[in-house]
């Protein structure tokens, strides 16, 4: 396909190696960015920052690429090893805001610095990446039924009730 940028030359070696796979199988697809985000329910843009290593991607990111391009199980594992190392080595940004932080976002998207005192995970001034932070519709799990409320049953058992009456007065007027 298209030629792509030149990856940033201090990657660690495990990610670099995974983002090639990455943009080898991307390419073996034969898709546009704007046409894998439709097939796969990650952006174009965030594809972008997948595929130029500006930010790692979820695992079910790397699933929805590689059912895409219709690899093999024994491919789809290897992907999967690969995505490990490369996300464990993926070099961390300097600062990420926390979920939900209100203000982490400056001037043109830019992250603020934390404060004293803000909590955060992993080593000092970062935050551990999350494995799966969307998934899509096809992979999110099911949804759990929510419990039935006992007015809407006895509303129907009403609504029988009428439709009941209902027809049989109308069979008694007809008789």
């Amino acid at each position: 396909m298209g030629a792509w940028q030149p990856l940033p030359d201090d990657l660690p070696p495990e990610v670099r190696h995974f983002v090639e796979q990455l943009r080898q199988l991307k390419d073996r697809t034969g898709l546009s960015l704007v046409a894998l985000g439709a097939r796969t329910a990650y952006s174009k843009s965030s594809w972008q920052r997948y595929l130029n290593a500006t930010q790692p991607p979820p695992r079910q990111a790397v699933v929805a690429l590689y059912r895409v391009a219709g690899t093999g199980r024994d491919e789809a594992e290897r992907f999967g090893v690969r995505w490990e190392l490369a996300v464990q080595a993926w070099p961390k940004p300097a600062v990420m805001p926390t979920k939900a932080e209100p203000g982490a976002h400056g001037a043109h998207g830019m992250h603020r610095p934390r404060e004293a005192g803000e909590t955060h995970e992993g080593p000092e001034g970062y935050e551990e990446y999350e494995d799966d932070p969307t998934l899509p519709w096809w992979d999110a799990p099911p949804k759990e039924p929510e419990p039935s409320s006992s007015w809407l049953l006895a509303a129907a058992v009403a609504l029988a009730v009428v439709l009941v009456l209902t027809a049989l007065v109308g069979a008694l007027a007809l008789g």
